[in-house]
C-alpha cells in the first residue's frame, strides 16, 4: 500500500523525494525508523548507517526496514566506515540521527556519549565535504542544547547554548561544530541543525524514557514509576519534527539562506508535566502511577520548552496534532501491537492520517 504521496497533500510538500538518494544515520533507532519508513513510502532511495538495534523489541524489526532500505551496520565513531558509506551511497540528502540519545545513559557512559555525538558528527561532516558534491545535511540535535535557566518562556534559536549533563552538552557541542563547519567549509555542503522537543510515538522501546516506561508497566500490570512527575516538557508526536526535517531539507536544497539552526516544537499549550502525560495515557489505557522521585537522582531539567516561530514563518511548518491527539496516537499504536495488530500497518496508517489534507 503506497501511502507516501497521499501523506504529503496536507504538508505542502511535492514529489521532491521520489527517486532521491537519502542517507539516514541512526536508521535503526526510534526516530530514524519512522523517518526511513516515511521516506521509503515517498519513493526515496533510502540508505542507512547505524549500530544494530539495542532494544528488544525494536521498531526497526517491527517495521521490517531491512527489506525496504539499503541497510548497513556501522559505528559513526569509525571514520573509515563513515567515509566508505558516504562513498557507496553518494547521497543527495543526509539526515544525521545517529547518537547516544539518553540523558541518564550519558551519566553512565560520558565518554561514549561525547565520542558518538561529537566525533561521530565530525566524521560525517568530513566525509561529506571530501565527497565534493552538492549535499543537503540536516543534523538532528535536541531542545536540551540550550543553557537551561528554568525560564517560563520558550527558548529561541538565538538563545545561549549550554548543557548541564553529558548528553545535553555534547549535543550543544554538535551545534557549535555544525556552525563552525558551515562557516569554514560549507561550499556545496548545506548544513542545518534541528532542535526538537520531547518526542513520543509508537515503537520507542528505550530504557528510562517515559512513554516506553508507561507501556512496559501497563503490559506488566504494574504502576508506572515517575522519576520527575512535575517536570515540564514540550511533548509532540514523532511525525511532527520529522515533517519539519523533511520540509527543511527540501527547502534548504533550493535556498542556502536556510542553512542555520531550527526549533521544531509543539504549540505553547502543549507544554505539559510528566504527570499530565502519564495521566492522559492512562485515561486511554487504564492503569496507575506512583511517585518514584529521589533527592539524589542525577540532574534533569525541570522546565524546558522551545519556540518554533522561525520554522512557522520561514518554512511554513506548524504542528498538526495537539497534545491529546499525540498521546492518543501513541497509546493506540502500542495497544494495537499488544493486541496483535501489524506494527507496520499501524505506522503507515498514522503517516497517512498525519499528512491528510
Amino acid at each position: 500500500m503506497d501511502l507516501g504521496q497521499g501523506a504529503l497533500e496536507g504538508l505542502g510538500m511535492s514529489g521532491y523525494w521520489s527517486g532521491r538518494r537519502v542517507l539516514v544515520t541512526g536508521h535503526t533507532g526510534f526516530k530514524g525508523g519512522w523517518l526511513s519508513l516515511w521516506l521509503a513510502q515517498m519513493g526515496a532511495q533510502v540508505s542507512g548507517l547505524a549500530l544494530a538495534p539495542d532494544t528488544r523489541p525494536a521498531l526497526f524489526d517491527q517495521l521490517d526496514l531491512a527489506a525496504i532500505t539499503d541497510h548497513a551496520l556501522g559505528d559513526i565513531r569509525d571514520a573509515q566506515a563513515v567515509q566508505a558509506r558516504v562513498a557507496d551511497t553518494a547521497p543527495e540528502v543526509v539526515f544525521h540521527l545517529a547518537a547516544q540519545p539518553l540523558v541518564l545513559r550519558g551519566y553512565e557512559a560520558p565518554v561514549e556519549t561525547w565520542e558518538t555525538n561529537v566525533s561521530g558528527t565530525l566524521h560525517l561532516l568530513d566525509a561529506l565535504s571530501r565527497a565534493r558534491r552538492p549535499v543537503t545535511l540536516v543534523i538532528v540535535t535536541t531542545d536540551k542544547v540550550y543553557e537551561n535557566r528554568e525560564w517560563e518562556h520558550p527558548y529561541r534559536e538565538q538563545d545561549r547554548l549550554g548543557g548541564h549533563d553529558p548528553y545535553s552538552a555534547s549535543k550543544a557541542a554538535c551545534e557549535l561544530l555544525a556552525a563552525s563547519w558551515r562557516d569554514s567549509f560549507g561550499g556545496d555542503l548545506r548544513i542545518a541543525t534541528a532542535r526538537a522537543g520531547n518526542v513520543i510515538g509508537g515503537g520507542d522501546w528505550a530504557e528510562n524514557r517515559i512513554v516506553p516506561d508507561i507501556m512496559r508497566a501497563l503490559q506488566a500490570g504494574e504502576p508506572v514509576a515517575l522519576r520527575n512527575p512535575q517536570a515540564v516538557r514540550p511533548w509532540q508526536h514523532v511525525l511532527e519534527p520529522l515533517s519539519g526535517y523533511l520540509r527543511l531539507a527540501q527547502m534548504l536544497a533550493e535556498d542556502a539562506s536556510l542553512a542555520r539552526a531550527w526549533n521544531f516544537g509543539p504549540a505553547t499549550g502543549d507544554f505539559r508535566t510528566v504527570q499530565e502525560l502519564t495521566e492522559t495515557a492512562l485515561a486511554r489505557w487504564p492503569g496507575a502511577w506512583r511517585d518514584a522521585s529521589r533527592g539524589d537522582a542525577p540532574h534533569e531539567a525541570g522546565l524546558l520548552a522551545v519556540a518554533s516561530d522561525l520554522a512557522r514563518d520561514r518554512l511554513g511548518w506548524v504542528p498538526r496534532w495537539d497534545f491529546p491527539q499525540a498521546v492518543a496516537r501513541t497509546v493506540d499504536w502500542y495497544r494495537g501491537v499488544a493486541d496483535g495488530a501489524d506494527a507496520l500497518g499501524l505506522a503507515r496508517a498514522q503517516i497517512a492520517d498525519y499528512g491528510a489534507p
